[in-house]
């Protein structure tokens, strides 16, 4: 997994770049199933094999791609693979300490920035400046442009994303917080609308919260002036709490996963999974809200409590 961040402006731009044309994108697609050479590549994307180079410079350059110059009928040809199965894009992570000298370790993942999903209609995304996609194509949500979503909407299904954990290896946790805007999700909207909405770390889940409906009475407070009146609004500030003993959500019992549950030492970072269950008693779906819509100004935010072992 390629793992980039805020940290390191020059890389970010660099991937950024590498990422951001639809060329390039198809590129990495092809190469999902095997390696190809840029004279394949550019029959399949009837592409001048010229232009194709150039983009494979581009993102070899950013090391989203290998390339290697193998003999050829004629000369040589180069060979190109992909070189990373994810890439993880943090843009705010800091680690700062309390009073008591519990230190703090924060990021925040834009919503659009999942690395899986699987979603069913009503589905789609938008952001300041309208509908990133069309509404109801489940197909969409790998499109690029999902990384600017300010909200995201969907009836069954589940996001994933994959948070880093980048604090020191003598680190002992002591607990690990996950706070959200949700809500349901129903057509237009509909205040009394229950959704059974799950969060899983790591492939545990760690707890339910039945999200009373689809709010839509009153605008959000951040959301922006070509968001109309009869669609969802806002959500609730939900906050999942993972320590030693238990998970709570928002201070209260919620399920007896611990810390130990979620393997910490065996992974680089958390998988973090929001979504519906196929066998949940309450199917309304779930509205998932970013910095710039709802109430809350933020993302995706996780909270990592964690003292430092001297004797490490």
């Amino acid at each position: 997994m390629l793992e980039v961040g805020i940290e390191e402006p020059e890389k970010l731009v660099q991937v950024a770049h590498a990422l951001s044309t639809r060329s390039r994108v198809d590129i990495l697609r092809l190469l999902n199933a095997r390696s190809m050479n840029v004279n394949e590549i550019a029959e399949v994307l009837q592409l001048p094999a010229s232009t194709v180079a150039n983009n494979v410079k581009i993102l070899e350059a950013a090391r989203l791609i290998n390339t290697e110059l193998l003999p050829a009928v004629r000369g040589a040809m180069k060979v190109c693979s992909r070189n990373f199965d994810d890439i993880l894009i943090s843009l705010n992570n800091t680690i700062r300490s309390t009073k008591d000298g519990i230190r703090v370790y924060e990021v925040e993942m834009p919503i659009g920035h999942f690395s899986d999903c699987e979603v069913h209609p009503t589905c789609g995304m938008a952001n300041q400046e309208g509908m990133l996609m069309r509404e109801d194509e489940p197909a969409s949500f790998y499109n690029p442009k999902r990384i600017g979503a300010q909200i995201i909407w969907f009836r069954k299904g589940f996001l994933e994303y994959l948070l880093p954990l980048e604090i020191p290896k003598n680190a002992r946790i002591h607990s690990i917080e996950l706070s959200m805007e949700l809500c349901s999700e129903a057509p237009n909207y509909d205040n009394d609308w229950p959704s059974d909405i799950s969060v899983w770390v790591n492939g545990a889940e760690i707890g339910t919260w039945t999200s009373p409906g689809d709010f839509g009475d009153r605008r959000g407070l951040l959301n922006p002036p070509w968001w109309l009146d009869w669609m969802t609004q806002y959500g609730l500030l939900k906050t999942w709490r993972i320590d030693h003993e238990r998970t709570t959500l928002d201070m209260q019992k919620v399920s007896d996963v611990t810390l130990s549950d979620l393997r910490l030492q065996q992974r680089p970072g958390l998988r973090v999974r929001i979504g519906v269950k196929p066998d949940a008693v309450r199917k309304g779906g779930v509205n998932l809200f970013g910095r710039q819509f709802g109430d809350h100004e933020q993302d995706l935010l996780m909270r990592v409590m964690y003292t430092l072992d001297e004797n490490e």
